[in-house]
């Protein structure tokens, strides 16, 4: 069984995701902020994180840019999962080595697919 770590700052679209994700039998971890993903990926990486990039402290793109500087954490996937959905943002993802990026709201089949290819 895969895990994913949950990156949300917003309690219900946190328990919205790791629900639908639960639903698929994945194994789900959760984080409020991008400082708190950080240190439980350092600790125990998961399979793959969805992460928000609107948080305090430290935002999705500052948690990814760190990602991927890390030699154990660079080929990790990220799939974004946001309300900052302009073209603009999809290409800073991307740029910063996001592997999807999906806006929200979204259709839980969606989330689902992206995650299986990745995790393939």
């Amino acid at each position: 069984m895969s895990t994913v770590l949950v990156v949300d700052d917003v309690e219900t679209e946190l328990a919205l995701i790791s629900g639908i994700l639960k639903e698929s039998g994945f194994q789900v971890r959760q984080a409020s902020d991008g400082d708190e993903a950080i240190a439980q990926i350092q600790d125990q990486p998961p399979d793959l994180v969805v992460l928000d990039v609107i948080m305090p402290r430290m935002n999705g793109f500052e948690v990814i840019r760190e990602l991927r500087s890390n030699p154990k954490t660079e080929h990790l996937p990220v799939v974004f999962c946001t309300q900052k959905d302009t073209a603009i943002d999809r290409t800073w993802g991307t740029e910063l080595g996001a592997d999807a990026y999906l806006g929200k709201p979204f259709e839980s089949q969606q989330l689902i697919e992206m995650i299986r290819r990745l995790l393939v």
